[in-house]
Protein backbone atom coordinates (compact mmCIF):
# COMPACT_ATOMS: atom_id res chain seq x y z
CA UNK A 1 0.00 0.00 0.00
CA UNK A 2 1.38 3.25 -0.74
CA UNK A 3 2.04 6.18 2.05
CA UNK A 4 -1.36 8.31 -0.27
CA UNK A 5 -3.75 5.25 0.37
CA UNK A 6 -2.53 4.23 3.87
CA UNK A 7 -2.94 8.05 4.88
CA UNK A 8 -6.60 8.17 3.22
CA UNK A 9 -7.28 4.59 4.65
CA UNK A 10 -6.54 6.08 8.27
CA UNK A 11 -7.48 9.17 8.52
CA UNK A 12 -9.94 10.08 5.55
CA UNK A 13 -13.49 11.59 7.04
CA UNK A 14 -12.20 11.02 10.67
CA UNK A 15 -11.16 13.05 13.47
CA UNK A 16 -7.97 13.30 13.59
CA UNK A 17 -5.18 14.19 15.75
CA UNK A 18 -1.45 15.09 15.50
CA UNK A 19 1.60 16.06 18.16
CA UNK A 20 4.60 14.78 19.63
CA UNK A 21 4.32 12.33 22.25
CA UNK A 22 5.80 9.14 23.81
CA UNK A 23 4.85 6.37 20.92
CA UNK A 24 6.09 3.30 19.20
CA UNK A 25 5.16 0.09 17.44
CA UNK A 26 6.12 -2.86 18.94
CA UNK A 27 6.40 -5.81 17.10
CA UNK A 28 5.24 -9.53 18.10
CA UNK A 29 2.86 -12.13 18.17
CA UNK A 30 -0.51 -12.01 17.68
CA UNK A 31 -1.23 -13.75 21.22
CA UNK A 32 -4.98 -13.30 21.58
CA UNK A 33 -5.75 -13.53 24.94
CA UNK A 34 -2.90 -10.95 25.97
CA UNK A 35 -4.56 -8.50 23.14
CA UNK A 36 -7.60 -8.75 24.81
CA UNK A 37 -6.24 -7.76 28.01
CA UNK A 38 -4.35 -4.72 26.48
CA UNK A 39 -7.83 -3.67 24.94
CA UNK A 40 -9.25 -3.61 28.24
CA UNK A 41 -6.38 -2.30 29.94
CA UNK A 42 -6.88 0.56 27.55
CA UNK A 43 -10.63 1.02 27.78
CA UNK A 44 -10.04 1.37 31.45
CA UNK A 45 -7.44 3.30 31.31
CA UNK A 46 -8.89 6.08 28.35
CA UNK A 47 -11.98 6.14 30.99
CA UNK A 48 -10.28 6.86 33.88
CA UNK A 49 -8.31 9.53 32.18
CA UNK A 50 -11.55 11.12 30.49
CA UNK A 51 -13.30 11.77 33.70
CA UNK A 52 -10.10 12.49 35.79
CA UNK A 53 -9.91 15.55 33.20
CA UNK A 54 -13.34 16.27 33.25
CA UNK A 55 -13.57 16.39 36.67
CA UNK A 56 -10.19 18.55 36.36
CA UNK A 57 -12.08 20.91 34.10
CA UNK A 58 -15.11 21.22 35.97
CA UNK A 59 -13.08 22.16 38.89
CA UNK A 60 -11.69 25.16 36.86
CA UNK A 61 -15.11 26.50 36.16
CA UNK A 62 -14.88 30.14 37.49
CA UNK A 63 -18.42 29.85 39.04
CA UNK A 64 -17.01 26.85 41.44
CA UNK A 65 -14.46 27.75 43.96
CA UNK A 66 -12.45 24.67 44.40
CA UNK A 67 -11.99 23.41 47.78
CA UNK A 68 -8.09 24.37 49.60
CA UNK A 69 -7.98 20.37 50.61
CA UNK A 70 -9.34 19.55 47.38
CA UNK A 71 -6.46 21.36 45.55
CA UNK A 72 -3.55 20.64 47.71
CA UNK A 73 -4.66 16.41 47.28
CA UNK A 74 -5.02 17.07 43.42
CA UNK A 75 -1.52 19.05 43.92
CA UNK A 76 0.39 15.68 46.19
CA UNK A 77 -1.20 13.49 43.14
CA UNK A 78 0.44 15.72 40.42
CA UNK A 79 3.99 15.51 42.32
CA UNK A 80 3.48 11.66 43.03
CA UNK A 81 2.29 11.19 39.23
CA UNK A 82 5.71 13.76 38.07
CA UNK A 83 7.48 11.32 40.41
CA UNK A 84 6.03 8.10 38.54
CA UNK A 85 6.68 9.19 35.39
CA UNK A 86 10.46 10.41 35.71
CA UNK A 87 10.72 6.78 37.18
CA UNK A 88 9.47 5.08 34.27
CA UNK A 89 11.08 7.47 32.16
CA UNK A 90 14.85 6.83 33.62
CA UNK A 91 14.29 2.74 33.22
CA UNK A 92 12.95 2.96 29.56
CA UNK A 93 9.81 2.08 30.19
CA UNK A 94 7.96 5.01 28.02
CA UNK A 95 8.51 5.47 24.49
CA UNK A 96 10.56 7.66 23.09
CA UNK A 97 8.87 11.16 22.09
CA UNK A 98 7.84 11.11 18.31
CA UNK A 99 5.63 12.60 15.77
CA UNK A 100 2.04 10.67 16.39
CA UNK A 101 -0.86 11.37 13.57
CA UNK A 102 -3.72 9.15 15.11
CA UNK A 103 -7.16 8.75 14.93
CA UNK A 104 -9.47 5.91 15.59
CA UNK A 105 -8.68 3.52 12.45
CA UNK A 106 -4.71 3.73 13.26
CA UNK A 107 -1.97 5.84 13.19
CA UNK A 108 1.49 7.33 11.24
CA UNK A 109 4.55 7.66 13.20
CA UNK A 110 8.17 8.24 12.69
CA UNK A 111 9.72 5.02 13.75
CA UNK A 112 12.74 5.68 15.86
CA UNK A 113 15.17 2.86 16.41
CA UNK A 114 15.40 0.07 14.05
CA UNK A 115 13.44 1.18 11.81
CA UNK A 116 14.05 -2.12 9.27
CA UNK A 117 12.02 -4.60 12.09
CA UNK A 118 8.75 -2.99 10.87
CA UNK A 119 7.66 -4.34 7.51
CA UNK A 120 4.08 -4.15 6.32
CA UNK A 121 2.04 -6.89 7.39
CA UNK A 122 3.54 -6.81 10.88
CA UNK A 123 1.55 -7.01 13.32
CA UNK A 124 2.42 -6.21 17.12
CA UNK A 125 0.56 -2.94 19.36
CA UNK A 126 0.93 0.71 19.29
CA UNK A 127 2.25 1.99 22.56
CA UNK A 128 1.01 5.02 23.33
CA UNK A 129 1.45 7.72 26.33
CA UNK A 130 -2.19 8.88 26.29
CA UNK A 131 -1.51 12.20 28.43
CA UNK A 132 1.29 14.11 29.28
CA UNK A 133 0.82 13.96 33.15
CA UNK A 134 -0.28 10.10 33.17
CA UNK A 135 3.04 7.66 33.09
CA UNK A 136 1.81 5.27 31.82
CA UNK A 137 0.68 3.65 28.26
CA UNK A 138 -2.16 2.42 26.53
CA UNK A 139 -1.65 -0.51 23.89
CA UNK A 140 -3.45 -0.91 21.18
CA UNK A 141 -3.67 -4.21 18.85
CA UNK A 142 -2.18 -3.10 15.37
CA UNK A 143 -0.84 -4.39 12.18
CA UNK A 144 1.85 -2.29 9.76
CA UNK A 145 0.06 -1.36 6.16
CA UNK A 146 2.29 0.61 4.85
CA UNK A 147 6.09 2.08 5.55
CA UNK A 148 8.23 4.98 3.78
CA UNK A 149 11.16 6.20 4.85
CA UNK A 150 11.20 6.31 8.89
CA UNK A 151 7.62 6.27 8.47
CA UNK A 152 5.15 3.74 9.58
CA UNK A 153 1.15 3.68 8.92
CA UNK A 154 -0.47 1.27 11.27
CA UNK A 155 -4.03 0.44 11.12
CA UNK A 156 -6.00 -0.70 14.80
CA UNK A 157 -7.70 -4.36 14.69
CA UNK A 158 -10.82 -3.77 15.27
CA UNK A 159 -11.70 -2.24 18.37
CA UNK A 160 -14.46 -3.03 20.78
CA UNK A 161 -17.40 -0.47 20.56
CA UNK A 162 -16.58 0.77 23.94
CA UNK A 163 -12.63 1.24 23.25
CA UNK A 164 -13.35 3.32 20.28
CA UNK A 165 -15.97 5.38 22.08
CA UNK A 166 -13.04 6.23 24.29
CA UNK A 167 -10.48 6.61 21.83
CA UNK A 168 -12.13 8.44 19.51
CA UNK A 169 -13.58 10.91 22.73
CA UNK A 170 -9.93 11.02 23.49
CA UNK A 171 -9.02 12.42 20.52
CA UNK A 172 -11.57 15.02 20.51
CA UNK A 173 -10.43 16.44 23.95
CA UNK A 174 -7.06 16.71 22.55
CA UNK A 175 -8.04 18.38 19.56
CA UNK A 176 -10.26 20.89 21.80
CA UNK A 177 -7.37 21.25 23.44
CA UNK A 178 -4.60 22.08 20.90
CA UNK A 179 -6.70 24.40 19.39
CA UNK A 180 -7.63 26.09 22.27
CA UNK A 181 -3.79 26.80 22.78
CA UNK A 182 -3.27 27.75 18.84
CA UNK A 183 -5.71 30.31 19.69
CA UNK A 184 -4.98 31.45 22.93
CA UNK A 185 -1.29 31.85 21.47
CA UNK A 186 -2.17 34.01 18.76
Amino acid sequence: MTSQSAEAELFADVLVHQDRRPAAFLPGPGDTAAAHLGTARAEMLLTSLALSENARSEDGDEHAEPSSALQRVEAKVDLVLGLLGAMLRERGDLPPPTVLRWSTRGARLDVLGDALAIRPGARGVLRVQPADWLPDCIELPAHVIAVEGARAWVAFEPLTPTLADALERHLFRLHRRQVAESRRLR
